[in-house]
């Protein structure tokens, strides 16, 4: 997935706030026993709210944390070829540039952006205060997307993926597609329905990651990059939603799968819903809401 040289990267949607924040309580707690076992669940899926998860705070009372501005390193589309930091950026400006001509064209009113936040460690959020344990996130209170890029080391090291560019691709348009849900008041469907095979939080996952594929099929269109993403590219896509389904993340786990626990569905549902994202480019073609899955 190779940028276009010359296009101007638009840094202001990326924060680095390199180290967390020191927790002060109240907030979203990892630790072992359930919240553990929960958080490392968590960490192989890309979950949307870590208060949800373990029962921690809510938004709006989150201490400040030193960011670092990544305008002087990522400016052209160049530096996103050889820095991983500005690769994001990347990735971003594609994503959501796609996401705002889509609403355009569609009528369903203005698209507004959401800023992606890179931390180390621990981090605090208008969802309450997590660490890198819970993985990527999504937090519609602040309506940023939370990622420490060690999580993609640990996609092939604790997970079995193969990992690779694309791969980060496929997780950071995830994370944007609950960001189109919450602008489009889908994320709604979800409350009182969280686990089961047939549940609103799986038909929620599944969609982004359906949205995910229609970026992947725009996203030349962006302008961002130099030509179409190629067969191994979206292989590192599939390959990467299938290690985060339920079901292989319930295996590995517990050395037992228990559908009733599902939250995000299995490795074929999300290969086959970002594919039919890939494969239609159409965002109409993601409702996962009607029928089965």
């Amino acid at each position: 997935m190779d940028f276009r040289d010359d296009v101007d990267l638009d840094a202001s949607q990326v924060e680095n706030r390199g180290g967390g924040g020191g927790f002060r309580g109240g907030g979203l707690a990892i630790g072992g026993g359930a919240a553990g076992v929960i958080a490392l669940i968590v960490a192989l899926i890309f979950g949307i709210n870590p208060g949800d998860v373990t029962g921690g705070g809510g938004g709006g009372d989150t201490a400040a944390q030193p960011s670092s501005d990544l305008s002087g390193q990522c400016k052209k589309g160049s530096d996103a070829d050889q820095s991983e930091d500005c690769r994001v950026v990347g990735v971003v400006n594609s994503i959501q540039a796609y996401w705002k001509g889509a609403f355009d064209q569609s009528g369903k009113g203005a698209y507004t952006g959401a800023r992606t936040v890179l931390f180390s460690q621990a981090v605090d959020t208008g969802c309450g205060q997590a660490t890198s344990q819970v993985g990527p996130f999504y937090c519609p209170s602040d309506k940023h997307v939370y990622l420490d890029l060690t999580f993609f080391d640990e996609l092939q090291s604790k997970f079995g993926a193969s990992g690779g560019p694309f791969a980060q691709a496929y997780v950071i348009a995830h994370e944007y597609g609950h960001h189109v849900q919450d602008l489009l008041g889908t994320m709604e469907q979800v409350r009182g329905d969280s686990q089961g095979p047939e549940s609103a939080s799986v038909r929620l996952e599944l969609q982004a990651d359906c949205y995910a594929g229609v970026w992947a099929k725009n996203a030349v269109d962006t302008g961002f990059y130099e030509k179409p993403f190629t067969d191994t590219d979206i292989k590192e896509a599939l390959d990467a939603a299938a290690a985060v389904g339920d079901d292989r993340i319930q295996e590995k786990a517990q050395g037992r799968v228990d559908p009733e626990a599902f939250t995000h569905g299995t490795a074929a549902q999300r290969t086959k819903w970002f594919s039919t994202g890939y494969k239609s480019g159409e965002p109409g073609r993601c409702d996962t809401f009607s029928g089965g899955i």
